[in-house]
């Protein structure tokens, strides 16, 4: 199982109130919220190993190079913030794998490890690119949260299809035709999801789409004289916007095994910062997910 961390995060901050707070008075829901939802996913769907994803570089250089910003940046709350090292402490004393890579999203991390991995792999996120991992023959499918974790999509190459009408692994394709506010992506004026998922089950994928638009073929449904028109148009955006949502499979990470911790790394770490911001509720729900033994819960 692959946590998209920040996805999770963020959906924790803003699922549980500010008002839970530690002892001090400072608030701790997106580290509760984090923990009980990792609690819930081990319980429910009991992985074998697990690894926190992390976004060491939300926006990397090379996806900013290929297409500029629109202006837009990530905003952190500030309440949320501070909670994020105590996360990290956390997860450490738990003894749960943590991974990021310099230059890289979460979804690199998760993208190259789901590509290593020898067995099925359960991807969970509330972001729609990493539809694009999706492999049936491999079990790899996504836990798609964007309802919350109570109530998860089991997301396939089939529910792709249902979705979109295209195959999983064109979903990337897929979105730089139809576009992608979240990821700054304007898309192909004109094109919408009908079309392009038309597109792409004509033509197998963006590749196959400009290969046909470069042979001026005569125009017929679905690369229509107007859709054609305004595929031209876009070149230049279609030429860089496939590096923007594309997640990267093969980034240099050293071997993770994420083996589920069956006592925590650190009890004592654990015990202390389990008082310190008053989580010790959701420490031993996660201990009892893991299975760890009685003595060690704080």
């Amino acid at each position: 199982m692959l946590l998209d961390a920040a996805s999770l995060y963020f959906r924790a901050f803003y699922g549980v109130p500010t008002s839970v707070t530690s002892p001090d008075g400072r608030p701790v829901n997106a580290v509760r919220g984090f923990l009980d939802m990792t609690s819930r996913l081990l319980t429910t769907h009991a992985p074998g190993r697990l690894v926190a994803c992390w976004d060491d570089d939300w926006r990397p250089a090379f996806r900013v190079e290929a297409l500029a910003p629109d202006g837009s940046e990530e905003v952190v709350p500030d309440e949320l913030s501070p909670q994020v090292p105590v996360l990290i402490d956390v997860l450490a004393a738990a003894g749960i794998a943590r991974v990021g890579a310099p230059g890289y999203e979460a979804d690199d991390i998760i993208g190259t490890l789901a590509t290593r991995a020898r067995g099925p792999v359960d991807v969970v996120t509330g972001d729609r690119d990493l539809f694009q991992l999706v492999d049936d023959d491999r079990g790899i499918r996504v836990l798609y949260t964007a309802r919350g974790i109570g109530d998860i999509e089991l997301v396939d190459e089939a529910a792709v299809t249902a979705r979109y009408g295209i195959p999983g692994r064109a979903y990337g394709d897929f979105a730089v035709l139809r576009g992608d506010p979240s990821d700054g992506l304007p898309g192909v004026a004109g094109v919408g999801a009908k079309t392009a998922a038309a597109l792409i089950n004509a033509f197998g994928d963006l590749a196959g789409i400009r290969a046909a638009v470069a042979r001026s073929v005569v125009p017929q449904p679905p690369l229509t004289g107007p859709v054609l028109k305004k595929l031209v148009a876009a070149s230049d955006y279609l030429d860089r916007a496939p590096v923007v949502v594309a997640v990267a499979r093969t980034i240099d990470l050293p071997p993770v095994e994420g083996d589920l911790p069956a006592r925590p790394a650190d009890a004592g770490a654990l015990a202390d910062l389990a008082e310190r911001h008053g989580i010790g509720s959701s420490v031993r729900r996660l201990g009892a997910a893991l299975g760890w033994p009685e003595e060690t819960l704080p």
